[in-house]
């Protein structure tokens, strides 16, 4: 009932930088909170930040001051600026977003997710 269509993701050389973008559509009344997940191989997926509709921001301190997560609530979309990538930054990486729909029914969608690959 929501779709999160994911872009941004690519090739990299460590040290350099990617902007992922996510826009959510649907029948969508209210977004309480979106984010970026990642899923390396082999490993579990993991928050790497999440904003509310308050705009409140929580990062993985693996990313903290690297990463930055911004929204506009407008377009109900979410981004991720990452800088000084690492290729330890690579994995897939998920749109997450949660609220109501119309009718308030709750919502917890994902992207398809995106490929990140940073090379050393």
């Amino acid at each position: 009932q929501v779709q999160l269509v994911e872009s941004g993701g690519g090739l990299v050389q460590a040290g350099g930088s990617l902007r992922l973008s996510c826009a959510a559509s649907g029948r969508i009344f209210r977004i309480t909170a979106m984010g970026w997940y990642r899923q390396a191989p082999g490993k579990q997926r993991e928050l790497v930040a999440q904003v509310t509709s308050g705009s409140s921001t929580d990062y993985a301190d693996s990313v903290k001051g690297r990463f930055t997560i911004s929204r506009d609530n407008a377009k109900n979309a979410v981004y991720l600026q990452m800088n000084s990538l690492k290729p330890e930054d690579t994995a897939v990486y998920y749109c997450n977003a949660g609220g109501l729909l119309y009718g308030l029914t709750g919502f917890d969608s994902w992207g398809q997710g995106t490929q990140v690959t940073v090379s050393s």
